[in-house]
Parts: C-alpha cells; structure tokens; sequence
C-alpha cells in the first residue's frame, strides 16, 4: 500500500494555485483580519462579536484605529 505524501511542502504546494483578490482602487492584495468588538446587550451583559474583514492599503486607518 502506497502513503500519501503529507509533507509540510506537499501542503504549501496544495493552496499555492490560490490567488489572492485585489483591491481594484490600490492594486494591493487584502489581508483577512479578524475583529472583535465587545458589546453591551439589553439585559446589560457583555459579549463579544467577531468579524473576519478585507484590509488593504485604501482602509487600513479606518480598521486599526
């Protein structure tokens, strides 16, 4: 019986034909970033929300301000 190769290389190689989108006013590739803010309910309880987002050059400010 033959073993699948299971290689750290073998891995990178399986996502490489991925691309990365693009901003179409930069140019630049976005970079996913997770989120997460902390908001009050109604009973008063806090909680925390998570987001994932786009980032690139044209609102990098805006989200890591």
């Amino acid at each position: 019986m033959g073993r699948k190769d299971r290689t750290f290389a073998s891995k990178m190689a399986k996502g490489a034909h991925k691309v990365a989108k693009v901003c179409p006013k930069c140019g630049e590739p976005y970079q996913m970033v997770k989120v997460v803010s902390s908001e009050k309910n109604d009973v008063g309880v806090w909680k925390f929300k998570e987001n994932v987002v786009a980032v690139c050059k044209c609102n990098e400010k805006e989200m890591y301000a």
